[in-house]
């Protein structure tokens, strides 16, 4: 009686090779995951360094422009630190901090928040500064949420599948909360920012984001000093409800920063300190000390137009 030839060994075979292929496609995907979160080598670069010292984080340009975005809606709004770096965490879970336009079922924009379920039209959702202002509203909404676990907090707003994968972003969120809201000065620069070709730019373009994101309060004197400097804008800085006046002015000279690119601005000057585009990799460098026109209550920036 003849006996038919085993076939698990075969089967265990190709079950291997079936094994390890799924594996370098899992690999390969991640590669491009990350690729495409931060732009790939050689792409422009902004970091932020944590107060005390340790590994930057690092963003895109895109990445850190809808950063400052959120920061800014938190604080035209008067929220703490900690609804901002709520807010970071969980754009940087849903979208990597990049306003897509796609996502589970009807999700799109920073938040992912869907036209289905009252968060507004699609069209509003992909507005950034919108987006924020609808999660800070629910936020605020929520009793004691800046004493609840970041993922609470977070999850109460989104309702999510995956509740605690906000937490993984808590770390670098706090680091990009403190470069951006101006209680850790200088933290946050962008290399290799050179202006973008093709953006909009000028004074005019930079005065109505400003006003946009931070609130018509932020530029009570500005159209009479951006006209008489040129390409230069040149914005007051006081104190009030988020912080000093020295913060209040790295508060905007984050955000100026983080803008560059997308606003074709070269030079950013706050205090002692200057950015520039064309040495965009040597960060904020300190000024001389016998440089005129520069006070710690203005913050000026210079476009390319």
């Amino acid at each position: 009686m003849l006996r038919r030839p085993q076939r698990a060994p075969v089967r265990r075979k190709r079950l291997i090779r079936a094994l390890v292929a799924f594996v370098v496609l899992l690999g390969l995907a991640a590669y491009l995951a990350v690729q495409y979160v931060t732009g790939g080598p050689g792409a422009p670069r902004c970091t932020v360094q944590p107060e005390g010292g340790g590994e930057p984080y690092e963003l895109s340009p895109e990445q850190a422009a809808n950063a400052a975005t959120i920061s800014a809606v938190g604080l035209s709004r008067g929220l703490p630190e900690r609804a901002v770096t709520i807010a970071l965490a969980t754009a940087m879970q849903e979208s990597g901090l990049r306003n897509i336009e796609y996502g589970d079922r009807d999700s799109v924009g920073l938040f992912q928040q869907r036209p289905s379920q009252d968060w507004g039209t699609a069209e509003e959702i992909m507005d950034p500064v919108y987006a924020a202002g609808e999660f800070y509203k629910h936020l605020a909404q929520i009793p004691g949420y800046s004493r609840l676990p970041l993922t609470v907090a977070a999850q109460r707003v989104q309702r999510s599948g995956y509740p605690q994968a906000y937490a993984k972003h808590e770390a670098n969120a706090t680091v990009l909360t403190g470069a951006l809201t101006g209680r850790a000065p200088a933290a946050l620069s962008c290399a290799e920012s050179r202006p973008a070709e093709n953006a909009p730019g000028g004074t005019a373009q930079v005065r109505e984001k400003l006003v946009r994101e931070f609130g018509p309060e932020v530029l009570p004197r500005t159209t009479v000093a951006a006209r008489a400097a040129g390409r230069t804008l040149t914005v007051p800085v006081t104190a009030g409800a988020a912080g000093t006046a020295r913060q209040r002015g790295w508060q905007l000279a984050a955000w100026a920063v983080a803008h560059a690119s997308e606003l074709r601005i070269e030079r950013i000057s706050y205090g002692d300190r200057r950015w520039t585009a064309e040495e965009s990799g040597k960060g904020w460098q300190q000024l001389p000390g016998d440089s005129r026109g520069i006070t710690p209550t203005d913050v000026r920036i210079t476009t390319a137009q």
